[in-house]
C-alpha cells in the first residue's frame, strides 16, 4: 500500500498541474477520501488553507498540535476559526506522562539551556503528537511556503516524506506573503494578530518572538540557538 501511494507521485502532480489551490484541495479530497489531514498552527496561511477547506465543505479533517504554551492570540484565532466556519478543529497533545516527566527532571524552561533540551521538547510536545495525528492517513496538507526559508525554495508541491511515510501536499508553496494577506482580508478570514506587530512564524510563546526589519523569517524561532539547529523535526527540509 505504501509503496503505491509513494510511486503515484508524477501522476499526481501531473494532475495537479494547472490547478488552482483551492481546485487541488478538491481534487486530493476525492481522490483520498478518509485518508487526507491538514495540520495547521493557525498561521496566515493556515487559515487560508482551512478556509479553503472549510468553505467548500471539503472531506479533509483539520487537526492541530496543542503544546500547551501557545500564545494567548492562537488559542484566540483557534476559537473564531471553529465559531466562523461551525467546525471542530481537532487537538493532539503531549504524552501526559512524558511531559511531566521531562518538566520535573529538568525544569519548565530546560530547553533554553541546550539544544538537545530544546529538540526533546519539541519531539515530545509536537513531533510525536504529530506521529499520532497522521498515523492511519495518506496524504498531509501543509501549510509551508518557499518564502520561510531558503531551503524549501526546491520543494516540489507534492513530496514523499520517508519519515512519516505520507505523502504530502503544499497548496501555498510558491505563494507570497502579500497573496497570504489578499485572501485573509478579501475573506475576513480570522488571522493571529501577532502577526501584525513582526511575528511571522508563530509557535510556542516561550520560543518565538518578532523578527526586526532585515532579519530572516525564521530569526524570531529559538533566536538563542544558531542557525543551523533551528528546526523542531515536524518537517525534514524546515
Amino acid at each position: 500500500m505504501i509503496e503505491t501511494v509513494k510511486n503515484r507521485q508524477e501522476e499526481l502532480l501531473s494532475a495537479l498541474a494547472g490547478l488552482s489551490a483551492e481546485e487541488a484541495l478538491a481534487l486530493l479530497a476525492r481522490e483520498f477520501e478518509g485518508g487526507i489531514v491538514f495540520s495547521t498552527s493557525f498561521s496566515w496561511e493556515d487559515q487560508v488553507i482551512s478556509h479553503m477547506i472549510l468553505s467548500q465543505n471539503l472531506p479533509i479533517r483539520i487537526f492541530t498540535l496543542d503544546t500547551g504554551r501557545l500564545f494567548g492570540e492562537t488559542y484566540y484565532v483557534w476559537s473564531r476559526t471553529n465559531e466562523q466556519y461551525g467546525t471542530h478543529i481537532e487537538a493532539f497533545y503531549p504524552n501526559q506522562e512524558v511531559i511531566e516527566r521531562f518538566v520535573t527532571e529538568k525544569g519548565p524552561n530546560a530547553f533554553y539551556e541546550s539544544v538537545e533540551n530544546r529538540k526533546g521538547c519539541c519531539y515530545i510536545r509536537k513531533v510525536e503528537p504529530l506521529q499520532r495525528a497522521l498515523a492511519g492517513n495518506t496524504l498531509w496538507i501543509t501549510g509551508l511556503r518557499a518564502e520561510h526559508s531558503p531551503d524549501r525554495g526546491n520543494l516540489p508541491q507534492l513530496e514523499w516524506d520517508e519519515t512519516n511515510q505520507i505523502l504530502k501536499y503544499h497548496p501555498l508553496l510558491h505563494w507570497s506573503t502579500d497573496q497570504v494577506r489578499a485572501v485573509i482580508n478579501e475573506n475576513g478570514i480570522p488571522y493571529n494578530t501577532l502577526h501584525d506587530k513582526g511575528f511571522v512564524s508563530i509557535g510556542c510563546a516561550c520560543c518565538t518572538r518578532a523578527v526586526n526589519p532585515g532579519e530572516d523569517f525564521r530569526a524570531g524561532r529559538w533566536w538563542w540557538e544558531d542557525k543551523s539547529s533551528k528546526e523542531c523535526g515536524l518537517h525534514a527540509h524546515s
